[in-house]
């Protein structure tokens, strides 16, 4: 999965919109590739993954610019949009275990994703998104998670990045990275692995990161990074079409207790320039009265930029569809098994089993309701924000965050009380409930999941205290 996707022939093209004219190409991969570099001047001697630093154009075309990208549905709704999802769990719950071995969900399955506009739900209206909401958004990506974790884990942070580079990236790098279609899938390393050394007209990165989840069936790669010399100015963020990085093949079949299907793969970046305007400050989350350039800019909420409740739901709601997983499994156990020893009856009549599918169906109910009122919280004071300029606090968000923590702590808790009751036969390798126990307790060794830490956060924020928080 290296990068260096070959030229092919040119196909129509919507217009662009940044005001003079630019010339657009097409490679064979489907990717549109702009024959100007973005207007800014050739650095000789700088790569873009393996070749030259060069402006790539075949049977090029010239397109006027500012006209809108369509979005490929206009009239779709929410209430459909979430209705898809539901559809597709039967077909996500079959792809599973193939996706495991792959390190991603498979192709085709991406490809539904792609129809039923998954990776436009939060992308601005301008460049062909639907700008639906967190709250729709969410419930979409805990719909696929009932179908695979892993898949919904990729999915979800592949998709979501279109709410950050709408918000936090100047207007020209926006137009250059959604292009003319509109087609964005980006993974983001927050994690500053990298370099970006200054040059004529932007930067030249450098590095590789691990963990880059959704970058599987990516369009795009972005990551944090810093600037030799100006390391204490805080990180760069950097964004880059995935075909001038190298994705490296260290992910799935097993390299990792679980969501083995959540294309995490680590992505290494040699010697590639990045035009100043697809780059941006790193800092998404200590602004307090102004919310980001994009809600300006898109006339939309929803790219207000508060990030801590958005990025780490994305992490949670794939637990959660873990332990509705194992609840499914769980049930298809009762119904089909009996008990032991006498009497011999299906377990599902047997008070015990009867408790374990009871204790286990009211935490992950539980969970699931504090994942929509976030959602729907965090709709409420971005409109609030962008309406009557009363912000939507890094404490509003923070206090989100460490709610979306407790609802994963009761849908590990789920989990484990189900795989417990389960009997050992269904621990075995190549099980699904073997898959959902592995996929919730990768959850517990990331970074972001300290839930002890954030509470403290949250207690340091409102109490006005200086605080350590990303």
């Amino acid at each position: 999965m290296a990068g260096g996707h070959g030229q092919g022939a040119a196909a129509p093209l919507p217009p662009d919109r940044t005001g003079t004219t630019v010339t657009w190409s097409q490679d064979a991969a489907g990717r549109c590739v702009r024959g100007d570099n973005g207007g800014f001047p050739r650095c000789p001697g700088l790569a873009v993954g393996r070749a030259e630093y060069q402006s790539r154009s075949v049977s090029e075309q010239t397109v006027p610019r500012f006209a809108e990208i369509p979005a490929p549905e206009p009239d779709l709704t929410a209430e459909t949009i979430v209705a898809r999802a539901k559809a597709l769990i039967p077909e996500i719950r079959a792809q599973a275990d193939e996706a495991e071995k792959l390190g991603r969900h498979t192709a085709a399955l991406d490809r539904k994703f792609t129809e039923a506009g998954f990776y436009r739900m939060l992308q601005p209206r301008r460049f062909g998104g639907y700008a639906f909401g967190m709250d729709t958004f969410w419930k979409v990506i805990l719909a696929v998670a009932e179908g695979d974790a892993g898949t919904a884990w990729g999915l979800c942070l592949g998709a979501h990045h279109a709410q950050g580079l709408g918000a936090w990236f100047p207007e020209q790098g926006q137009i250059e990275l959604f292009g003319p279609t509109g087609t964005f899938t980006c993974p983001h390393r927050a994690a500053p692995m990298g370099t970006s050394t200054p040059v004529d007209g932007g930067y030249v990165v450098n590095g590789q990161w691990d963990y880059c989840s959704g970058v599987g069936h990516a369009t795009h790669f972005m990551g944090n990074t810093l600037v030799p010399g100006r390391e204490s100015e805080g990180p760069l963020t950097i964004c880059t079409p995935i075909e001038n990085v190298t994705v490296i093949p260290d992910w799935g079949d097993g390299n990792i207790i679980g969501m083995n299907s959540s294309g995490s793969n680590s992505v290494r970046v040699d010697h590639v320039f990045v035009p100043g305007h697809c780059t941006c400050s790193g800092n998404w989350t200590h602004n307090t009265d102004t919310a980001a350039p994009g809600m300006y800019l898109h006339d939309d909420p929803l790219f207000c930029g508060r990030i801590y409740a958005m990025y780490h739901a994305g992490l949670v709601i794939p637990v959660i569809g873990a332990a509705k997983g194992a609840l499914h499994e769980y049930e298809q156990i009762l119904l089909t098994k009996k008990t032991y020893f006498p009497p011999v009856v299906p377990r599902y009549t047997v008070e015990e089993y009867q408790r374990h599918y009871g204790q286990a169906r009211a935490l992950i109910d539980s969970a699931e309701a504090i994942i929509l009122q976030c959602g729907q919280r965090y709709m409420e004071l971005a409109e609030r924000w962008h309406r009557t300029g009363e912000p939507f606090t890094r404490e509003d968000d923070a206090a989100m965050y460490s709610m979306i923590q407790v609802a994963s702590r009761m849908a590990i808790d789920a989990t484990s009380e189900l795989f417990g009751a389960a009997s050992s036969s269904a621990a075995k390798r190549g099980t699904a409930m073997q898959r959902h126990f592995r996929d919730s307790a990768i959850y517990l060794g990331h970074i972001s999941a300290r839930h002890d830490v954030v509470a403290t956060e949250v207690a340091r924020l409102h109490f006005g205290l200086p605080d350590s928080l990303f």
